[in-house]
């Protein structure tokens, strides 16, 4: 028998995350471009200015229900033809609405990134908002409500979110609506949101892929460029403040069989110098299988199929106003509800007391620095990533220096952070289970006030 010789590795190769160059448009339209050699999918975002907090008063909702139209028909294009048009290109478009603004998200070939650009810049320029299909846009939404309803995840966020805001803030609200507010929307109320937060001038497009022998400049021109509407100034939404007084809130669901857990409240954003420390002491908790979490309740006692410790940017912003989530999630049988929630809080009173070992910090090192590479290795990727940036009020290179940050943060810094982000006695625990079986073994455990709510 002949064997191959066996491969040898090659020497490695130095990485940092892409550098943009920024520029702007005619039209006030800011532009990041980044030049990947070899990425033939070239990947497009697009920021819009216009957050959750600007939508009218009992309109919540209207940002998705415009987000989703966009690719609905142009002034040039019915919503058939413009898919088909698309699709012809060999792109796709998506886009969303969230707390900071709208995006849409657009990969194409490189080969036809003309072509694409061109029907982006008419859905942004001149959206048909027909009434046809903001109404079958409406119904859609309105029958995705019930299924995130019935969802004991989604369920979980959506009360955790309405018990850690201030009443009337909008983040203690769903992001997309509720069945009052999307029922009130038409496409009148679609089309005014976007006449009053839709504009180049507070705008920004990301474009990411292989741009050899493209004239981006007068590409972008041509398309982009095209797009006019007035100056204005960037919006200011308030700062973020939430309740984190250690409490927990069952939202009872008869009969189930497991109990959904999502313990929360709200800590540092993206500008804060913890940040780095945070994120590595959060991943030691429960970023991964052999994290802290696992290892107890997975591993030890199997009681879940995983837990995950989390940390999410809600908003960021240089002046100190924004915020991110600090979460525990995860699901056990409801018969070990009250013994995983024992656990879990002696794995973070543990934690306080004893703290990180160097080997815990080093694999979150490792396996948070040494993958990055690897996780962008396509243009959408680090489209994605630059955009959040601009979206986070965050310095072009942020990205790269965190990297750096990680790599050098040490395990006193990590366990500090990650015991100031989940102290045992200011977090909001949410159960989303069968309330009769588990309400009093959580109540016996002492780790906050209990009230038990509806599922719906």
């Amino acid at each position: 028998m002949q064997f191959h010789p066996q491969p040898q590795a090659g020497e490695a190769k130095p990485w940092a995350f892409p550098a943009p160059e920024r520029g702007a448009l005619a039209n006030g339209l800011t532009v990041l471009r980044c030049h990947r050699p070899g990425q033939q999918v070239v990947a497009v975002e697009v920021l819009l200015d216009s957050p959750l907090e600007a939508e009218p008063a009992g309109l919540d909702g209207v940002a998705t229900i415009m987000a989703r139209a966009f690719s609905e028909g142009t002034d040039k294009h019915s919503a058939e033809d413009f898919a088909a048009e698309l699709e012809r290109c060999g792109a796709t478009l998506d886009a969303h609405a969230d707390h900071p603004g709208v995006r849409l998200s657009l990969e194409v070939p490189a080969s036809r990134l003309a072509k694409a650009l061109g029907l982006l810049a008419d859905a942004l320029r001149a959206p048909a908002f027909a009434d046809s299909e903001v109404e079958r846009l409406v119904r859609n939404r309105l029958d995705e409500i019930p299924h995130e309803a019935a969802n004991p995840g989604r369920r979980a966020a959506k009360e955790l979110s309405r018990q850690l805001f201030p009443e009337g803030c909008r983040m203690s609200r769903p992001r997309q609506g509720t069945e009052e507010t999307v029922a009130a929307i038409d496409s009148a109320a679609v089309r005014a949101f976007y006449e009053k937060h839709v504009r180049p001038a507070t705008g920004t497009a990301v474009v990411v892929g292989d741009l050899t022998g493209i004239d981006l400049d007068a590409l972008l021109g041509d398309t982009l460029g095209a797009w006019t509407g007035g100056t204005a100034e960037p919006s200011t939404p308030p700062r973020v403040t939430a309740d984190d007084t250690g409490r927990v809130v069952i939202v009872d669901r008869p009969g189930a069989v497991q109990t959904q857990l999502l313990i929360g409240r709200i800590g540092p954003d993206r500008h804060e110098s913890v940040w780095p420390a945070q994120v590595l002491g959060t991943y030691c908790l429960g970023g991964t299988l052999t994290s802290r979490l696992d290892r107890v309740l997975r591993e030890e006692k199997g009681y879940t199929y995983g837990v995950r410790a989390f940390t999410q940017v809600l908003r960021s912003a240089e002046d100190g106003s924004g915020a991110a989530m600090l979460a525990i999630s995860g699901s056990v049988d409801t018969s070990s509800t009250g013994p995983a929630l024992d656990d879990l809080w002696k794995v973070l009173r543990t934690l306080a007391a004893e703290g990180l070992t160097d080997a815990e910090r080093d694999v979150a090192v490792q396996n948070l620095v040494g993958v990055a590479p690897l996780k962008y290795e396509t243009a959408g990727a680090v489209a994605s990533t630059l955009a959040d940036q601009v979206e986070q009020q965050l310095p072009d290179d942020y990205q790269g220096r965190l990297y750096q940050q990680l790599a050098g943060t040490g395990t006193v810094e990590s366990t500090a952070a990650v015991v100031n982000a989940f102290p045992v006695d200011r977090l909001v625990t949410v159960l989303v289970g069968d309330a009769a079986q588990i309400e009093e073994p959580v109540r016996a455990l002492g780790i906050g006030e209990v009230t038990v709510v509806t599922g719906q």
